[in-house]
């Protein structure tokens, strides 16, 4: 289990992900701003890792808060700051409202107590994230049968979590269970999550990957190489639709024309009652130099103009079932899917 993130004192350690697979680096924080930008940078990604990021973003601007009447300014500074950060993930303000419910339950601490209680909460925040994780390995691996090949989009596993990861959880189980499986991962344009993370992954725990360009899906699929289509979802809507990475709706109208299975394994926490569908779900634009240059490497004239959205929206119909810590939620979404 890789450590993702995780709180030493009075500081936040992630691993970098933007120098994977190359270098294993890990970077500090003392201070919320900090944080926010690793977000934004993709220092850390993947929605429910950014989930405790936020949470330890909020404990570490509350740590440096020196009197106690200006608490409710503070954090009001420290929560905005970090919502603004990945419009779609869904877990970011799942993160950020329970850290406030946490502040407004215990204001009658002492700073100090208070403090500790928030650090705790954050914690608790991560360790609930792996302990959700393995059961949604657990629920999932059944759906994956002994000599399958998975295909996966972006990165869904330890990285993207607070560790064990949840598409690659279910792999991860699959495999532990001593099922035969070959993985393909999409490389993940532009950002590369898929050959740079998802195979890193696997490949340091022994699990078959192969690599493939995103155009090469359907290709294989047609040839009857692909089994099963696992991803992870940002944003989940109350009908079934999701908020993935940019091309996972590609990929999900792909296999319904291959009668393939297309799975989604998530947290409950990324779905969100308060959107109805998936049209609703904000999307985050990003910046068109991730489109224009690879690692600092032209691939097209500066002005060229680009369009650049992280995530796109895969409607509920081409959903095969979405694996939760619960269990398997098949349609109708609407009435299946609970909190």
């Amino acid at each position: 289990m890789l450590p993702t993130i995780e709180w030493k004192k009075d500081r936040v350690v992630m691993i970098d992900q933007r120098k994977l697979p190359e270098e294993e680096v890990y970077v500090e924080f003392t201070d919320y701003n900090q944080v926010a930008e690793a977000v934004e940078k993709m220092i850390i990604r993947g929605a429910p890792a950014i989930g405790v990021a936020a949470g330890y973003g909020v404990a570490l601007g509350l740590l440096r808060i020196e009197k106690e009447e200006n608490l409710d300014e503070e954090f009001d500074r420290i929560y905005r700051r970090l919502e603004r950060t990945r419009p779609t993930a869904r877990n970011l303000f799942w993160s950020l409202e329970r850290m406030k419910k946490t502040l407004e339950e215990n204001k009658r601490l002492s700073l100090a107590q208070l403090k500790q209680r928030m650090i705790q909460e954050a914690m608790d925040i991560e360790r609930e994230d792996i302990e959700t994780n393995k059961k949604i390995g657990f629920w999932g691996k059944d759906l994956v049968k002994d000599g399958q090949s998975v295909l996966t989009h972006c990165n869904a596993g330890s990285l993207g979590t607070a560790g064990y990861g949840t598409a690659l959880g279910v792999v991860r189980a699959a495999f532990q269970e001593g099922k035969k499986i070959q993985v393909y991962a999409d490389e993940t344009r532009p950002f590369l999550q898929g050959a740079r993370l998802t195979c890193w992954e696997l490949d340091r725990e022994n699990i078959p990957v192969t690599l493939i360009t995103d155009n090469t899906a359907g290709f294989l699929m047609q040839k009857g190489m692909i089994s099963v289509v696992m991803t992870g979802a940002d944003r989940i809507a109350k009908n079934g639709d999701i908020a993935n990475k940019i091309g996972t709706y590609t990929i999900a109208v792909l296999a319904k024309e291959n009668n393939l299975p297309f799975y989604v394994a998530a947290p409950s926490n990324t779905i969100d009652f308060n959107v109805a569908e998936g049209k609703d779900i904000p999307i985050e634009e990003r910046d068109p130099q991730e489109v224009r240059e690879i690692r600092g490497r032209c691939l097209t004239l500066p002005r060229v103009r680009v369009k650049n959205p992280a995530f796109d929206i895969t409607p509920a119909k081409y959903i095969s079932a979405i694996i939760t810590e619960k269990g398997i939620v098949r349609p109708p979404y609407e009435k299946n899917l609970k909190g």
